[in-house]
């Protein structure tokens, strides 16, 4: 009889691909115990053996630093297998027990403690809801306080497929467990710069401990860009485990599929002279993006109009290979910082630095409507479509930006045996979370550092500071999303199931704000109308790979929308209050202010104490008149950042 989980063909007929059990071994680490169906066909169900593309797995759903929690939750991304496909969404619950509280104990195990993963691996992004389901039998399966009883994970791959099956990735369901109520609350009016941060698809790396609060903070920022959680994340995880470097030397100087497209515009195909195409590539990923990722964004279009073109239209250009430091995967438990360092790191920068300006300046897309170009197996001729394709799945306005596409990765939870993918060639930016330290202190790998648990944004660069630096409109949304939002704490909108500041409310307010900037840049005299937006920010963002593919279709919906920013209006003197406010709060040198103004109202008052009591009654009035003055601009959330001179808010 046929199960119900898979076809005929034995193809899975659900969602759920597999249920894997991860283990730690006391001399291997963490290792796949088991596994249904197997990872790879053939293999029995207890085989360690992991398809190439998933060698991470282990390590991603038993997270580093584990053992220091009972129970942990992981959400993760992994590549497609054969390269073929969309991103394969994993859910890992972590549990440990004591080993003497076993009813049946194997002979490998040598420890007081068992520390054991559950996972889902998921073709549907169902991250709340596979993880409700999943934590109800992690609990089960412990409580059997025997690991061989495995037909209640059986159990679970049939029941989920079958229950599962016709889910649709539309409804509230896709966002269980996702509160952007909750990231207001704590993130206050920065959730609009982490917002802006992504649009500019930058490196941006989240921070904290443990997983279950990484992933979840993460995962709600991109909740707020409309579809991206059911459709825009199906290429988010298009990377190559790291190789030896002869076998990437290998990779390199193989020649780049045929069916990799790479956007040009319609002049760049016009002038070349033997009618074949140049086919620029990025690696793995291809695409359209410049491959100078660290280089300022506003200097991009600048810089590379400085490249020469070659003679020769038809040969294949190659970025440089860097290889990565030398893995870590036979240090599973600690890493010496020194590891991460390449000493002929500088050298390969340099000499890749020289290759990447050889590029011809048609890599970057001129401002005429571009066009994409696939080039046909063993033909030598091109089919020209009109527009970007981003291979995803959009609405009427365009939704979800191409954001998660070519390259720029989204990885709720990263190991640290995927430390090389930061400086990575192929991966043009990211957004990725961590909880090792040695993230964190490789500052120069990104642009952002989000340390979650602090609500604090570390952004190094003062330029990038300056474009997301809030204009007052701006300002006036966010303060509008954090009043609505505490007003409502203590009654019903606790749970996040009320509409004015629920979470779905939220979302559609960033969807009312995203809507209306992009109308807004289709407007012919629009100078006025960007101005409320940011001037520089729509700039840089107009020259992101998201923006260009959007602007390269149709969408003849967002005709009906208004372009004007949803907030704004004439300069007041709230507006005054507001940024003054925002000045204090967030800034070194509003801080700074801040600081001398109570110092010196303590010591006046202490002064006044020693003078008299008279005396010290009408210092300590001033004081109480200070301290109330004071907190009209204090807040208990933590500082931004807007222009500290070391990028710490």
């Amino acid at each position: 009889m046929e199960k119900s989980g898979r076809g005929g063909d034995g193809a899975p007929r659900g969602p759920v691909l597999h249920i894997v059990v991860v283990g730690f071994h006391h001399k291997k680490g963490c290792q796949v115990e088991f596994s249904y169906p197997p990872l790879i066909p053939g293999d029995g169900h207890d085989s360690h053996t992991l398809p190439e593309e998933w060698k991470y797995l282990p390590f991603l759903a038993l997270p580093d630093g584990a053992h220091n929690y009972q129970e942990d939750t992981v959400f993760f991304h992994l590549p497609p297998r054969n390269g073929n496909g969309a991103t394969v969404y994993g859910i890992s619950c972590y549990r440990q027990i004591e080993a003497k509280a076993l009813k049946v104990r194997q002979a490998d195990i040598t420890r007081e403690t068992v520390q054991k993963s559950v996972c889902v691996l998921s073709k549907l992004p169902l991250y709340g809801l596979l993880q409700a389901k999943l934590q109800l039998i992690t609990h089960a399966y412990f409580e059997e306080k025997d690991f061989s009883q495995i037909s209640i994970l059986k159990e679970l791959y049939e029941h989920m497929n079958s229950s599962l099956g016709g889910t649709s990735l539309e409804g509230s369901q896709v966002y269980l467990g996702l509160s952007p109520r909750d990231l207001v609350l704590h993130f206050r009016h920065k959730v609009l710069i982490l917002f802006k941060l992504i649009l500019l698809e930058k490196k941006v790396l989240f921070y904290i401990s443990p997983v279950n609060k990484l992933v979840g903070a993460l995962m709600t920022v991109l909740s707020l860009f409309p579809g991206m959680i059911e459709h825009g994340l199906s290429d988010c995880s298009q990377y190559r485990p790291r190789k030896s470097m002869s076998e990437d030397a290998g990779l390199h100087e193989s020649n780049p599929p045929a069916d990799d497209l790479v956007s040009m515009s319609a002049p760049e195909i016009l002038n070349t002279n033997s009618g074949t195409v140049k086919k620029i590539m990025t690696g793995n990923h291809g695409g359209d993006a410049g491959i100078k990722t660290e280089e300022p964004l506003l200097q991009a279009e600048e810089d590379s109009s400085k490249g020469q073109e070659p003679n020769d239209t038809s040969q294949y250009l190659k970025p440089p290979s860097r290889p990565s430091p030398e893995s870590s995967e036979s240090d599973w438990e600690t890493l010496d910082p020194s590891v991460l360092e390449d000493p002929t790191l500088k050298e390969k920068e340099q000499a890749g630095s020289e290759q990447t300006n050889s590029f011809p300046k048609e890599s970057v897309p001129s401002d005429s409507p571009p066009i994409t170009v696939q080039p046909q197996a063993n033909t030598g001729q091109v089919v020209l479509i009109p527009g970007l394709i981003s291979g995803l799945e959009e609405d009427q306005y365009g939704m979800p930006l191409a954001i998660f596409t070519k390259g720029y990765l989204c990885l709720p939870y990263m190991a640290l045996q995927q430390h090389h993918l930061l400086s990575d060639v192929t991966v043009r930016g990211f957004v990725a979370g961590a909880t090792n330290i040695l993230f964190r202190q490789q500052k120069h790998l990104s642009d952002a550092i989000v340390e979650v648990e602090e609500a604090l944004i570390q952004i190094h660069d003062p330029e990038l500071r300056k474009l997301l630096n809030p204009t007052t409109a701006d300002l006036r949304f966010a303060d509008y999303l954090v009043r609505h939002v505490t007003e409502n704490r203590d009654d019903v909108f606790l749970d996040g199931t009320g509409w004015e500041g629920g979470d779905e409310w939220i979302r559609a307010q960033f969807a009312v704000y995203i809507h209306a900037l992009l109308a807004a840049t289709l407007q012919l005299d629009n100078e006025k109308i960007l101005s409320d937006y940011g001037t520089t920010f729509v700039t840089a963002w107009k020259n992101t790979h998201n923006y260009r593919v959007w602007n390269s279709n149709k969408h003849p919906a967002l005709a009906e929308i208004n372009p004007n920013h949803p907030f704004q209006g004439q300069y007041s003197v709230s507006d005054m209050k507001l940024r003054f406010s925002h000045s204090v709060q967030n800034s070194e040198r509003g801080k700074k202010i801040g600081n001398v103004m109570v110092t010196t109202s303590r010591n006046v008052v202490q002064t006044g104490k020693a003078v008299g009591q008279s005396v010290g009654g009408a210092f300590s009035s001033a004081k109480t008149a200070m301290s109330s003055w004071l907190s009209t601009f204090a807040s208990p959330a933590p500082q931004s950042l807007t222009e500290p001179p070391d990028g710490k808010p």
